[in-house]
């Protein structure tokens, strides 16, 4: 009977751990759709805008097309 009560508790956190990371995969999909960054976020992101080429130089939106 104990075995039973343990190997059910595994499989509950097992379900949702699963739930959990499947939300972690889809919130990180949606955020990777998004390729652009406006000025002010290229900035605090310790990055410099650069108009001529209409992209982030540097920072963590390294790259990035600017808005």
């Amino acid at each position: 009977m104990q075995i039973r009560r343990i190997l059910a508790a595994v499989i509950a956190t097992a379900a949702l751990a699963g739930l959990g990371l499947t939300g972690a995969a889809t919130a990180t999909a949606a955020q990777g759709a998004r390729s652009y960054v406006t000025p002010s976020e290229c900035k605090q992101g310790g990055g410099t805008p650069d108009p001529t080429v209409n992209r982030c130089n540097g920072g963590t939106h390294d790259g990035e097309q600017i808005d």
